[in-house]
């Protein structure tokens, strides 16, 4: 994704301008990468997340996960909702790192659109079950936990698999391809009333990062939506058995993320619990 130079030519005569360092987001916060490590892309530096980034990526994940969980639907959706807000409000730093006018757009609205299915999913993918007997049996959808979700490039991939992971009370830790990108997406973010942890993003190679996540012990769902080779999609869901993790496998081909997302995404990431409750006479 080409960066536009229109941003690098708004320095006044005479000075310098400030040039900006993409740091990782963790845990609401920007902090540089534990090891010190950056690489350059257009020209700009970029940290580059270790091992341990992703550990403490999990750490905040984890630490953050009851509270979004236990937060009204509305209320998430409301979060949402105001995510579009300020990213409508920022377009212009978007479509500056080359990014289509027509995708932050599509984007913007696919915000929109999950913050509508907050407080419907769960009517859609649970019910009341038919049983013998003075009982009633209600089916409820639960959050996975903590997905680790590998992100493709694009602003509008990059959305819609965060999106439909923490609209249902996940939280993430999410490997972004696209880096200026993604962290100037998570500026958006902390400043949407979105609470520190639910997203966390990590930017560098995730061929480094990615097999730790899946492997960890804590990491509850692994998307590898981003993964582009065969070969590492196959080693990271070995990875992923180990601890029973849930796989979202990539598409082969590629997903078109500009068609209608349907509720598969949403309900790839919940569990089902089923509740027994003696009817009263």
């Amino acid at each position: 994704m080409p960066k536009s130079s229109s941003v690098k030519a708004l320095a006044e005569p005479g000075r310098l301008s400030v040039r900006k360092t993409y740091k990782l987001y963790i845990g609401g916060a920007f902090p540089r990468s534990e090891s010190g490590r950056t690489y350059l892309v257009d020209g700009d530096n970029v940290a580059l997340a270790s091992r341990k980034d992703a550990r403490d990526a999990v750490l905040a994940a984890r630490a953050a996960q009851p509270k979004w969980a236990g937060a009204t639907a509305y209320n998430r959706g409301q979060v949402l909702y105001r995510i579009a807000e300020m990213m409508e409000a920022r377009r212009a730093e978007f479509t500056a790192l080359g990014v289509r006018s027509s995708e932050v757009a599509a984007a913007v609205d696919r915000w929109v659109w999950y913050a509508g299915w907050s407080d419907k999913i769960a009517q859609v993918a649970g019910g009341a079950n038919p049983v013998a007997g003075p009982f009633f049996n209600i089916s409820a959808p639960e959050p996975t936990g903590v997905v680790a979700l590998v992100a493709p490039a694009s602003l509008l991939g990059l959305v819609s698999v965060i999106a439909p992971a923490i609209v249902t009370g996940n939280t993430v830790v999410v490997l972004a391809a696209g880096p200026q990108v993604a962290i100037t997406l998570a500026e958006v973010l902390a400043t949407s009333d979105v609470p520190g942890g639910v997203v966390n993003l990590l930017t560098g190679r995730y061929a480094e990062t990615a097999p730790w996540l899946a492997s960890h012990d804590d990491v509850n769902a692994i998307d590898l939506t981003g993964v582009d080779h065969p070969d590492v999609a196959a080693e990271l869901e070995r990875a992923a058995a180990g601890t029973l993790k849930r796989v979202i496998r990539p598409v082969t081909g590629g997903v078109d993320f500009t068609a209608d997302p349907g509720l598969r995404p949403m309900t790839a990431l919940l569990e089902t619990k089923t509740v027994w409750h003696p009817k009263g006479y």
